[in-house]
C-alpha cells in the first residue's frame, strides 16, 4: 500500500481509538493514560511505516532514458517476469527499472521474480491511480527449461508474488506467454483463453479461429507452412497445459489459484535454439519420436515481439486501488470502532438497568416499620438512602442528558425514573414511641467543687460529686442528658463562654466514661453568665451564678442503644443534640 495511504490509514485508526476511549465507562485517569498509548501506538507505526516504505524500494530506480507514462496514461500496464527479458528489453542492468511503452500498452521488466511486488508498489506509489490497469505476463520459453523442478519452482514463486500483490487489492490478471521456435515470416500470435477448446490466431487487424487462418493463403505451399506451425502451437499448448498450469491452477492452503486470463504463443527465429536436451525436446521426442526442429538464419541478434494483439483480452474491469482499498480499510475499522462502542454502552444499560432495579425491589420487599426502633427501620432507612442517590443521578441524566458511556440511543433507564420518585415520595417515618411525662429535676453542681478558677480540668477531689449526680441521672431511651456550663460575669465574656462550655464537656466525658453511655445521651451547652440565677453584685451571687446544670429533656430516638439493630447491618448513628450558645 502507499506510504500516504498506510499513515492516514493509521491516523484514521488513532482517531476512532480517541473517540472510543471516550465513550468507553473509564476514570479520568485511565483515559488519560489510554489517550497516550494511542498517540504512542500511532507514532510508532507512523515511523515504522516510513522505514518499511523506504526498504521496499530500495534498489528500485528507472534506467537512463527511461520514465513513467503521464499520469493521465489509459493504456494496460504489464510487468513482464520469467525468459527471453534480454530479447524483450536489451541488455540493462538488474538493478534498474526499464520500460517499454507501444501503442496499446507499457510494458515494464521484472528481473527477477520476486522483484513482482516491489516493482508493482513502486508504480502505485508513483501512480496510485494505476491499480486496475496493471497486469503481470509471465512468459516461459520451453527450449531454455531444463529442469522439471526448477520450473516448478519458478511457477510456484511467481504464484506466491502475485498473491501478495493481489491481498494488497490489486487485482493484476495474469498472461502465460511463451515463444517457440518456427519460420521468421510468421508473425502471429496464438492464444488459448481460459476453457476455450480451440485456439485463436491474432494479429494487428484482429482475431480468427485457426481453421480460418490456414485457408487464408492461396498457395498450397503457405497453408502447408500454416498447418506446421498450427501442430507446433498445439503442441505447445499441450506442453503448456501439462507441465505449468498445473503449477498455477491447483489449491493449496498458502497461496490461492493463480489461472492466466489466457496462454500467448508466437512462433519467432532461431533467437530461442538452447540445443537439445531441454523439456520442450525431450517431451516432443517421447511423443512423436521427432527432434525440435532447427531453424538456420541470420536472425541472431532478433528482438522478441511484445503481445500486443492480445491486450484486448485483458478484464476492462478496474480492481481495488490503493485509494478504494483504503477506503474500504477505514470503513471496516469505522464499523469495528462502532460496534464495539454499541456493545460497551448496551452492557453499561443492562448494568444500570439491574442496579437500579434490585434496589427498588430491595426497597419494596422490606416491611414498613411501626416503630423506630425496629430493626425494619434501619434497613428501610439504608434502602431509601440509596434509592434517593438513584432518583439524584437519574434526574441529572434527564436534565443534562445521559452520558456518552451510556447514549448512543440505548439510555433506557429513564422509565424507572418516576417508579423510584413514587416510592421515595410514599416513604413514612414511624412515629416516635410515648416518651415519659414526668421530667426529673436538674441537678446543680458548684463549679468551684469540681474545677480551680479559671480552668476547665477536674479537682482530684470532684469524683464523689460526679458520682453523686451521675446517681441520680439515668440515662435511658428518650432521654437526653443536657449539661450546660455558667459562668459570673466578671472577666471577658467570650472567654468566660469557651471556659463554661470547655467545663459542662468535661462533665461530660467523665460521666460518658463512668457510665459507658453512648454518645446520643449528651447535649452540651456552653451559656456563659447569660443565665445567672442570682445578682453578680456580690460575692455569694457570683459564687451561685459559678455552676454546671445537669438535666434530662424528652427526646425522640435519644440514648438509644446500638445493640438494637440487627447483626451484620451497620449500627445507626448516634443522635447528637447540638444546642447552639446565647
Amino acid at each position: 500500500m502507499q506510504l500516504n495511504w498506510t499513515r492516514s490509514l493509521w491516523l484514521w485508526a488513532g482517531t476512532l481509538g480517541l473517540v472510543l476511549i471516550l465513550m468507553l465507562p473509564l476514570s479520568a485517569t485511565q483515559r488519560g493514560l489510554s489517550a497516550i498509548a494511542v498517540v504512542l501506538v500511532i507514532a510508532v507505526a507512523w515511523l515504522l511505516a516510513g522505514r518499511s516504505a523506504a526498504g521496499r524500494y530500495q534498489g528500485i530506480g528507472l534506467a537512463a532514458g527511461s520514465a513513467l507514462p503521464a499520469s493521465g496514461f489509459q493504456l494496460p500496464i504489464i510487468a513482464v517476469c520469467g525468459d527471453g527479458l534480454y530479447a524483450l528489453f536489451g541488455n540493462v542492468a538488474n538493478d534498474q527499472l526499464v520500460l517499454r511503452v507501444t501503442e496499446r500498452g507499457c510494458y515494464l521488466r521484472v528481473p527477477s521474480l520476486e522483484q513482482l511486488q516491489p516493482i508493482i508498489d513502486y508504480v502505485l506509489e508513483k501512480r496510485p491511480h494505476w491499480g486496475g490497469q496493471l497486469s503481470a505476463l509471465y512468459i516461459i520459453n520451453p527450449a531454455e527449461q531444463a529442469d522439471q523442478a526448477l520450473l516448478g519452482g519458478h511457477t510456484q514463486t511467481f504464484r506466491h508474488q502475485v498473491s501478495l500483490v493481489r491481498r494488497k487489492g490489486v487485482a493484476l490478471p495474469v498472461l502465460l506467454g511463451a515463444y517457440l521456435q518456427g519460420a521468421p515470416s510468421e508473425a502471429f500470435w496464438f492464444s488459448w483463453e481460459g476453457d476455450s477448446d480451440g485456439l485463436a490466431v491474432h494479429d494487428n487487424l484482429g482475431s480468427v479461429s485457426v481453421a480460418q487462418w490456414q485457408m487464408r493463403p492461396a498457395d498450397t505451399a503457405s497453408r502447408a507452412a500454416r498447418l506446421h506451425n498450427c501442430i507446433q502451437v498445439e503442441s505447445l499448448a499441450n506442453w503448456l497445459a501439462s507441465t505449468v498450469l498445473p503449477h498455477l491452477s491447483s489449491r493449496e492452503p498458502r497461496d490461492p489459484p493463480c489461472r492466466p486470463i489466457a496462454c500467448a504463443m508466437a512462433l519467432v527465429p532461431d533467437a530461442l535454439t538452447a540445443g537439445l536436451g531441454n523439456l520442450w525436446s525431450s517431451w516432443l521426442h517421447e511423443r512423436t519420436a521427432l527432434h525440435a526442429r532447427s531453424f538456420s538464419g541470420a536472425h541472431t541478434t532478433m528482438c522478441l515481439p511484445f503481445p500486443d494483439p492480445l491486450l484486448g483480452l485483458l478484464p476492462r474491469q478496474p480492481g481495488f486501488t490503493p485509494a478504494r482499498r483504503t477506503a474500504l480499510r477505514a470503513l471496516w475499522l469505522f464499523v469495528l470502532a462502532a460496534v464495539l462502542a454499541l456493545c460497551s454502552a448496551a452492557w453499561q444499560n443492562v448494568l444500570l438497568l439491574r442496579q437500579l432495579s434490585d434496589d427498588l425491589v430491595r426497597y419494596q420487599a422490606i416491611p414498613a416499620p411501626t416503630s423506630l426502633e425496629k430493626p425494619e427501620h434501619y434497613l428501610k432507612e439504608q434502602a431509601v438512602t440509596i434509592l434517593r442517590n438513584d432518583a439524584t443521578k437519574l434526574d441529572r441524566y434527564y436534565r443534562q442528558g445521559e452520558p456518552t458511556s451510556l447514549g448512543l440511543g440505548l439510555y433506557t433507564a429513564e422509565r424507572l425514573r418516576r417508579p423510584i420518585l413514587a416510592a421515595l415520595a410514599g416513604h413514612r417515618v414511624p412515629a416516635p414511641a410515648s416518651l415519659p411525662t414526668k421530667i426529673p429535676n436538674p441537678v446543680r453542681l458548684d463549679s468551684l467543687s469540681l474545677f480551680t478558677s479559671g480552668s476547665a480540668e477536674l479537682r482530684p477531689g470532684s469524683t464523689k460529686v460526679l458520682v453523686n449526680a451521675l446517681v441520680g441521672i439515668k440515662a435511658q431511651p428518650g432521654w437526653l442528658i443536657v449539661i450546660a456550663g455558667h459562668t459570673d460575669s466578671t472577666g471577658d465574656s467570650a472567654r468566660n463562654l469557651v471556659l463554661s462550655r470547655d467545663r459542662a464537656g468535661a462533665v461530660r466525658d467523665w460521666m460518658q466514661k463512668m457510665g459507658d453511655l453512648p454518645d446520643s445521651c449528651f447535649a452540651v451547652q456552653g451559656r456563659g453568665a447569660a443565665q445567672p440565677v442570682a445578682s453578680n453584685d456580690t460575692p455569694e451571687g457570683r459564687a451561685a451564678n459559678r455552676r454546671v446544670d445537669i438535666r434530662l429533656v424528652p427526646e425522640a430516638g435519644a440514648c438509644a442503644p446500638p445493640a438494637q439493630a440487627p447483626e451484620g447491618q451497620p449500627q445507626s448513628p448516634h443522635y447528637q443534640a447540638t444546642l447552639s450558645s446565647q
